[in-house]
């Protein structure tokens, strides 16, 4: 476009209009409420996760995964003990789980304090998770344990608040929060709910109900998640997931992400909150893998980066 400048006012009336120009450039830089919103909410969120990182519940605690065998497992830090604790955690000889066909007991040694949940006991016998709720147990400020069922197998999942990993954690690094990434996704529902497989790091497969499967284009092109309920009564989806980046930017194995529930037909998947499983910080950890139709044929630059913890 040719742009004709005379007169005595021409300079000072293209100076107003250059003003002008840059004004609607620079408003049409600045971000809508709806993605000041976003961002305040994904940040809320990220400030939560690295908190619940540093607290002595982390998953950088874990310390050990103790598979029991039948009969008397002892538990202590003398080197000989069933489950060995950390070296000063406790005392050689703190207690003995009895295990006889997926039942636990508990007992004491004698002048060892042992709570569970918080109660102090001298022997009991423990939940697992497979009750829903398994009971913790602790020794000291230092030392908790909970019962666990993987397969057909239970063991010992061992908590020290000292460990290695929970003092070094510097924090994640992540992907830049981008809104397009929060997809609104047509939700397709199973009728009726479909039990799914979910395969584990064990080699074990896990079954949990799944209500239907998210669809979505990113990217240019179509792409679909099915998500499950872990737990009965929770009010969220759950998604195990890989994609282009994993194994490069991110977590080999895959990532996790929680959705609301579906409403109107569409659910909100935000991969700006994907983030690493407890099996990216610590070898005790027994984290699901992505079912196939899980792996997607897109990279996701959102949510948590990997960098070898």
């Amino acid at each position: 476009m040719k742009m004709v400048v005379s007169g005595p006012g021409s300079l000072a009336s293209l100076v107003l209009l250059s003003t002008a120009v840059w004004l609607v450039v620079a408003g049409d830089s600045k971000p809508s409420a709806s993605s000041a919103a976003h961002r305040a909410d994904v940040e809320a969120w990220q400030q939560k996760r690295e908190a619940s990182l540093r607290s002595d519940e982390s998953w950088l605690t874990l310390a050990g995964l103790v598979w029991l065998k039948e009969g008397p497992n002892t538990v202590g830090t003398a080197a000989d003990s069933a489950i060995v604790l950390p070296p000063g955690s406790g005392p050689a000889r703190a207690m003995v789980l009895d295990f006889h066909q997926g039942k636990t007991h508990l007992k004491a040694a004698p002048g060892v304090a042992v709570t569970i949940n918080n109660q102090t006991v001298r022997e009991a016998e423990l939940k697992s998770d497979e009750s829903g709720t398994a009971d913790v147990v602790r020794l000291g400020k230092r030392i908790a344990f909970l019962v666990i069922k993987r397969g057909q197998r239970y063991a010992v999942r061992l908590k020290d608040n000292e460990s290695k990993a929970h003092r070094e954690f510097r924090g994640i690094d992540r992907f830049p929060i981008q809104e397009n990434y929060r997809v609104v996704a047509r939700w397709a529902p199973y009728n009726p709910q479909r039990t799914v497989e979910v395969p584990n790091v064990l080699g074990e497969i896990e079954h949990y109900p799944s209500p239907g499967y998210a669809v979505f284009t990113l990217h240019g092109k179509e792409q679909r998640l099915t998500p499950y309920i872990e737990e009965p009564g929770d009010q969220k989806l759950f998604y195990v997931f890989k994609d282009l980046t994993s194994g490069k930017e991110t977590y080999g194995a895959c990532r996790f992400l929680y959705s609301p529930m579906p409403e109107n037909g569409r659910v909100v998947v935000d991969f700006n909150k994907s983030y690493n499983p407890p099996c990216a910080f610590t070898p005790y950890a027994t984290c699901p893998l992505p079912m196939k139709e899980n792996v997607l044929q897109v990279r996701v630059e959102a949510g948590e980066k990997f960098h070898g913890h």
